[in-house]
């Protein structure tokens, strides 16, 4: 089988859709599938320096990618993204179906242009779609009376989470089956013994929360002498959040964006994960991520959030609440032997979430479409035959 897996967004910046498109691809080829990464890519250089003032990941293009354009920042979603917004970028998705000759393609956000958008225009194999944004968004109002219809040529929906179904229903109404965002286990981690810190991983957006985390730290930095180490926000915008509120950065360490691996060395030598986005995440990837390095997690209690954390593996507190958050956190701080027992439950509730376990179910739902393709003959329609939400 070879699936083209279509990104409307950049492989040069990280991001939760791009992380989820890059390790399904890995775990699609551990099963024997062919796949091809089809996204956007801004090369290092002085025009993607003007295009992007904020620096990307150093990782190179993945042997299994295509190219087909460069990328602009454009709000979406309450965040800042960068997505492929060049004509010519409809050209070549052309070329690259005309190429891979794909027994089938799966499109991540497909009303998202111009690669989304195109690629239900030019498919001609099957088309999976998986829908990852949860909550209100202003341009989706404009999208869907000029290229809407284009989602009638979806043969599955897929949702992350019941609140991206929900969204997604909202605007096309149809049957979603619900397959979460996956996460690469590594060996066991330890527990137990972890360096006094606790790790914020996300952009510097609003919605991240980072600001509330910031107005809470001085308490905590006090009584337990602990460090906040900050992941993936840019550290200049960072310092003049701090500067411009009259924040405290003591006991603060800013580490801007760091490669898979350092990442994952933070996230297995902090005691927490702090999560105290605002609203707007459909599902918790970055728990995940700290779940699956046996480190628990103090989180909003949001949607998003709540479908992934355990009460026995993470605390959800009241978003926009510095004090409330700086208590969740102090709890776990101040009670050893239930950290350690929430770490434990982490590492268990990471895998049933591992990319194996996930690329299972959709390699199944992958030839539910193509057996439904081959038994109608001329492409069309197969959603409805998609009852009801599953795992």
């Amino acid at each position: 089988m070879k699936v083209g897996i279509v990104v409307p967004y950049s492989w040069s910046f990280w991001g939760g859709v791009v992380e989820h498109a890059a390790e399904q691809a890995s775990a699609l080829e551990e099963l024997g599938i062919e796949t091809t990464l089809i996204i956007g890519h801004d090369p290092p250089g002085r025009f993607s320096r003007l295009l992007h003032p904020r620096l990307g990941r150093d990782e190179p293009l993945p042997a299994n990618a295509v190219p087909v354009g460069r990328s602009v920042i454009a709000p979406a979603n309450s965040s800042l993204a960068n997505i492929v917004l060049s004509p010519s970028a409809v050209l070549r998705i052309r070329r690259a179906f005309e190429r891979g000759r794909f027994d089938l393609l799966h499109v991540h956000e497909p009303l998202t242009p111009v690669i989304g958008v195109a690629s239900l225009a030019h498919a001609r194999a099957p088309v999976v779609a998986t829908f990852h944004a949860a909550g209100e968004s202003r341009w989706r109002s404009v999208a869907l009376p000029v290229w809407g219809f284009l989602l009638e040529r979806i043969d599955l929906r897929i949702a992350v989470s019941e609140a991206a179904a929900r969204t997604a229903e909202s605007y096309s109404p149809a049957s979603y089956q619900i397959v979460p965002n996956g996460v690469t286990l590594a060996e066991r981690p330890k527990l137990c013994d972890r360096r006094n810190r606790v790790v914020f991983v996300g952009r510097h957006e609003p919605r991240k929360g980072l600001e509330v985390l910031l107005r809470a730290w001085p308490g905590i930095h006090a009584a337990f002498g602990t460090r906040l180490r900050i992941v993936g926000a840019d550290p200049l915008a960072v310092r003049y959040l701090i500067g411009r509120r009259r924040l405290s950065d003591e006991g603060v360490d800013v580490l801007g964006i760091l490669p898979g691996e350092q990442l994952e060395d933070e996230l297995a030598n902090a005691k927490l994960l702090v999560a105290p986005s605002l609203g707007g995440e459909s599902f918790g990837m970055v728990l995940l991520r700290a779940f699956a390095a046996g480190t628990p997690v103090v989180a909003s209690d949001i949607d998003g959030y709540r479908q992934v954390v355990d009460r026995d593996a993470g605390l959800l507190v009241d978003p926009a609440d510095p004090h409330a958050l700086a208590q969740g956190i102090s709890t776990l701080l101040n009670d050893e032997p239930r950290r350690r027992a929430f770490a434990d439950r982490a590492r268990q509730l990471a895998g049933a979430y591992a990319w194996p376990v996930l690329a299972r179910r959709l390699e199944d739902l992958y030839e539910e479409v193509l057996g439904a393709a081959g038994a109608r003959g001329p492409r069309g329609q197969v959603v409805a035959s998609h009852s009801g939400r599953g795992r």
